[in-house]
């Protein structure tokens, strides 16, 4: 009699043991490791949940990552693993809200942050983003593409490539807007446009940033867009211009200090009479409140102009 209710206790225990097991497993839902192009036009969803974090791999170097509601969740990025970005949500609350990472060379990687608190579901444990074949960024700066390897007669060959002429204007550029003392427009963070010149088949614009404010702040990268008024309704529409590169002497700017910079773009063919290219500047907290300042659409025939 003792040794059987010794055998119904066992069983007992091993009953309970699958079936903590099982409401482990169906709390923590299915876990997800996922694989993705890199596409700057995609909204990827990336599932959380409390007590958990998940990473976000990119094929280059992050530059900054902006959360819509930093209340909600946290990010955290290290320059040990530049390439790397992780999530989590805060609270234990149901929430939703998007973050936005750029990379060193300009791009923009848009995420849907969504957690469902308590409730079972999907945890993205790991999304890694893989470098697509079609995008090309010219420049200094990593790129989504490993450069090719090349021998000694190859890469002297290179130094007379317009990639390398292109380089050396954009040099000459920012030498010349260093020795400037512009004119800045804006409040806590001034910004004023120097010279523009044509960098082979694109324009070339160098500016300068002054941080008028009492804190420290980060700069996002430079972006150019076409603007103007729509036809319905009076408002405002706004195009971006694709950025070829850009340089810029310092990310960080300390109260009182200033940046200077150069970006290279692709000029629209045309545009109407009431639009106006422009360049704009934002830091990384206030994502949402650019500075904007007019650029002119024809470079000089020669040399650089303001």
């Amino acid at each position: 009699m003792k040794h059987a209710i010794q055998i119904c206790s066992s069983l007992l225990l091993a009953f309970c043991s699958l079936s903590e097991v099982a409401t482990a497993q169906s709390s923590t839902g299915s876990a997800q490791i996922i694989d993705l192009p890199l596409n700057p036009r995609d909204v990827t969803v990336l599932h959380l949940r409390k007590g958990y974090v998940s990473s976000v791999r990119l094929p280059e170097e992050v530059s900054a990552v902006v959360l819509g509601d930093p209340g909600a969740f946290k990010a955290e990025h290290s320059e040990a693993e530049p390439q790397l970005v992780f999530f989590k949500p805060v609270g234990a609350r149901p929430a939703e809200t998007n973050a936005v990472i750029t990379t060193k060379s300009g791009h923009e990687v848009a995420l849907s942050l969504v957690s469902e608190g308590a409730r079972a579901g999907a945890v993205d444990y790991v999304l890694r983003y893989d470098a697509p074949h079609s995008l090309v960024i010219a420049g200094t700066r990593s790129s989504f593409l490993i450069s090719e390897t090349r021998g000694i007669t190859q890469e002297i060959a290179a130094n007379t490539t317009p990639q390398k002429q292109a380089e050396k204007q954009s040099e000459r550029l920012l030498r010349k807007q260093q020795s400037e003392n512009p004119q800045f427009r804006g409040k806590q963070m001034k910004i004023a446009v120097g010279w523009i010149s044509q960098v082979e088949d694109g324009v070339g614009v160098s500016f300068s940033v002054l941080n008028s404010s009492e804190r420290t702040i980060e700069l996002l990268p430079p972006q150019i867009q076409l603007a103007g008024a729509a036809k319905k309704h009076r408002a405002i529409k706004a195009e971006q211009v694709p950025i070829r590169d850009y340089q810029l002497t310092t990310r960080k700017l300390t109260p009182g200090s200033r940046a200077d910079g150069v970006v290279i773009f692709e000029r629209p063919a045309f545009k109407e009479s009431k639009e106006r290219l422009l360049l704009e500047i934002a830091q990384a907290e206030e994502v949402d409140r650019p500075v904007l300042a007019p650029i002119a659409f024809v470079a000089p025939a020669k040399g650089a102009g303001k």
